[in-house]
């Protein structure tokens, strides 16, 4: 059988009016400022219907400062009477280029009003304006921060995991590594949601291109803000780019979902499976009928209520890592 759609995420990617694959037009190699317009009117309406606040969690914003000195925001998020002493870092979605935090305050939100894990999520630069390795670095502050304040937020230092979503994602994997090998903040698991490793990663399956959300000109576009004339060469390394990783020991656990009809499946399939053969502890889900973003326009569907499920058990085993 080939692959398709799962009915519900189907049916509700058209009433979003949303589609899937190349459209008549063409999107525009190197054109970062129509993604983010696209962005803001296509799928902010989708997540602020989906993704709503939740009065039970509390938000504060902090700041630290990146390796350059450029203060980065960091936004606190805790369910009220919650007790857990675990915490994790957040880095958001957005293919390098696209977003900020409060885009995805309702999604984090979820997360923390379901498990009572607090949540920070950080405030990372861009490219193409800040290229490798401002985010990198900013992810790190954030981490460092986390850990220096943990007494006073009431968090186990032993406890603390990333959780990136796409590029986020991409990005969290990059952060573990950085860490790992500056001998850094210790992390305990690294949660990644169909997570963007791959700067090579610019031709689609064709068996899968009908079914893109995010497309493969749409990678090449951050990929190339992010890493400009370094991308797809041997120079690329494992801290802007993880799926070059050579050396997985001593990184935290994995957790990792992606659909099949994801742009990152054999990417992250191939990143899950290097863990395992380095005898670190991976759980990998391929999700068929799936396509990149899936839980945000059908969060209710099966598919999304099992993968939400996955991700909250992942969340709330933190502290027993």
């Amino acid at each position: 059988m080939p692959f398709s759609l799962d009915p519900e995420i189907s049916s509700a990617l058209t009433a979003f009016n949303l589609t899937t694959g190349q459209t008549s037009v063409t999107p525009v190699l190197g054109d970062v400022a129509s993604r983010r317009d696209a962005f803001a009117s296509l799928y902010l309406p989708v997540l602020s219907t989906n993704y709503p606040n939740q009065p039970s969690v509390t938000i504060q914003n902090h700041v630290t400062k990146s390796a350059d000195g450029t203060e980065i925001l960091l936004r606190w998020y805790c369910k009220s009477g919650s007790k857990s002493d675990s915490a994790v870092l957040f880095l958001h979605p957005g293919g390098l280029i696209i977003g900020n935090i409060t885009m995805f305050d309702g999604i984090v939100q979820s997360y923390v009003e379901k498990t009572g894990v607090p949540y920070l999520s950080v405030e990372y630069r861009l490219a193409p304006e800040h290229r490798y390795p401002k985010a990198l670095e900013d992810a790190y502050a954030g981490l460092q921060w986390l850990h220096e304040h943990a007494s006073q937020l009431g968090v186990n230092t032993a406890h603390i995991a990333v959780h990136g979503e796409s590029a986020g994602g991409g990005l969290a994997a990059a952060l573990a590594i950085f860490a790992r090998d500056k001998n850094g903040p210790p992390i305990t698991k690294q949660i990644l949601i169909y997570p963007m490793l791959d700067d090579r990663t610019i031709k689609a399956d064709p068996l899968v291109a009908p079914f893109l959300v995010w497309l493969d000109v749409d990678n090449e576009t951050g990929w190339n803000a992010y890493l400009e004339e370094l991308r797809g060469t041997a120079g690329v390394p494992a801290t802007a780019a993880a799926a070059r990783l050579q050396n997985h020991t001593g990184l935290p656990p994995l957790y990792m979902e992606v659909g099949e009809l994801d742009l990152f499946r054999d990417e992250d399939i191939t990143y899950a499976a290097d863990f395992r053969r380095a005898g670190v502890s991976a759980e990998l889900h391929v999700l068929p009928g799936a396509p990149h973003g899936f839980e945000w326009f059908a969060p209710d569907s099966k598919i999304g209520s099992s993968a939400l499920a996955g991700r909250l058990r992942s969340i709330e085993s933190i502290g027993a890592q």
